[in-house]
């Protein structure tokens, strides 16, 4: 029998040569630098051009725009010798709306995925100096819309207002967001420091479903002290699942105005992790300093329960006026943290959140030095409170949901009712 062989391969000799696409990298690069596939001079340019599944690599230097990426793809950073900071920084025409988020609010994202597995690594988004003039356009770092992928050793800075508008409660590092199922996103190695409202969000609709996400190994920073709003580090919420561990988190505080008197607005506070209304999830060996309020679950009556998470092998210090862990939710476990220098106290059996009531929580395991109360009990049913270890604590446990802070310098606000923890959306609680 005579072989087709010869003839298949001058039929497939030919058809490569007038479609060169069969053998061309699917992959470019972005800048000067070397890099494989084609070079193109902005991000938005690569991004549009590339093939699903593409990877593109960004040269060491500064891209001022904004990118928007609704396809299956790789984004990141590339070393050319001892450079290695490709940054994407606000357009000198300053951030522009470029679509919105899932309560429909207009948003400014640096980098915007949406419906698309994406990886984003080792790029600086720097969100200074941005150009927006009032609250109506929320500044976001790295936004995720009903997509997934990984974000992960990234730097993600300055996505913060103006001083005048410093109040708004916008400005999220790096938002994930989901209204449609629960597309899995890992947060990892990221440095986010100096934003505005939020470092790291994940976010559900509040009435089913929301992002899976894995938070861990990032370190994030707040602003410090202030006067103009009330942050949180890390921020699960709304319906969506997932883990925080291995994280670094610090300076969320907020100083309030004179507050919590009869004709006096409410108190707010800054936490370092908030867990609002989304259930079972895992916090553990995360280290927490200098905040209002250190690890936090908060049930909603609108937007749904806090129960069920596991806070476990945290490192919780310099907690001021508040709490280091609050359980304002039901069937927590808090075990085996350690806490130091706490203002009011080291764990909050919170009974402020309904429909929770601060029940069948196990507080076990804990080592608290220096609180007012080692652990404030509350006054829900059927907690587990001991075994804890103790040391240099007023009380070691005490009924209620108030204790004075052992020493002026915790305090930088009077006590606020539990409900009035700052989250991101507004709520029945009381939001800055």
């Amino acid at each position: 029998m005579r072989s087709n062989l010869p003839l298949f391969l001058t039929l497939f000799t030919l058809a490569a040569l007038r479609s060169p696409s069969l053998f061309a990298s699917t992959d470019s690069t972005v800048g000067s630098c070397t890099g494989s596939g084609k070079h193109y001079a902005t991000i938005q340019a690569a991004v549009t051009a590339a093939a699903a599944g593409a990877t593109i690599d960004v040269c060491p230097g500064t891209y001022p725009e904004q990118v928007t990426i609704a396809k299956n793809l790789t984004l990141r950073g590339l070393r050319n010798g001892t450079l290695y900071a490709p940054t994407i920084v606000v357009p000198s025409s300053g951030l522009a709306a470029n679509g919105t988020n899932i309560a429909g609010d207009s948003v400014a994202a640096q980098i915007f995925v949406k419906g698309a597995d994406v990886t984003i690594s080792h790029l600086t988004v720097d969100g200074g100096n941005n150009g927006l003039s009032d609250c109506t356009i929320n500044p976001m770092g790295i936004y995720y819309q009903n997509s997934s992928g990984t974000i992960t050793a990234n730097a993600v800075r300055n996505v913060i207002m103006a001083p005048a508008h410093q109040g708004c409660p916008v400005g999220l590092a790096i938002n994930v967001e989901s209204n449609s199922g629960t597309p899995a996103v890992t947060v990892s190695d990221n440095s986010v420091r100096n934003y505005d409202k939020n470092g790291i969000v994940a976010s559900g609709p509040g009435t089913g479903g929301g992002p899976a996400v894995i938070i861990t190994g990032n370190t994030v920073i707040g602003t410090g002290a202030t006067t103009a709003t009330t942050q949180n580090g890390i921020q699960i919420s709304y319906g969506a699942t997932g883990s925080v561990t291995f994280n670094d988190i610090a300076d969320d505080l907020y100083i309030n105005p004179p507050c919590g008197g009869a004709g006096q607005p409410a108190c707010y506070a800054g936490s370092g992790l908030l867990i609002y209304a989304s259930s079972g999830i895992t916090v553990t060996n995360n280290t927490v300093d200098r905040t209002q309020l250190g690890i936090v679950t908060v049930t909603d009556p609108t937007y749904g329960t806090a129960n069920d998470a596991v806070i476990k092998s945290n490192h919780i210090g310099g907690t001021q006026t508040y709490d280091a862990i609050d359980l304002c939710s039901d069937g927590n476990t808090a075990e085996a943290n350690t806490i130091y220098g706490t203002g009011e106290s080291g764990i909050h059996v919170d009974d402020g959140c309904p429909p929770s009531t601060g029940s069948n929580n196990t507080v076990t395991d804990n080592t608290i030095n220096e609180a007012c109360a080692g652990i404030l009990l509350g006054t829900g049913t059927g907690n587990t409170t001991s075994p804890d270890s103790f040391v240099n604590v007023t009380y070691t446990t005490l009924a209620g949901d108030t204790c004075s802070p052992l020493d002026s310098t915790f305090e930088n606000t009077p006590q606020r009712s539990s409900q009035n923890h700052a989250s991101l959306r507004a709520s029945p609680f009381r939001i800055k």
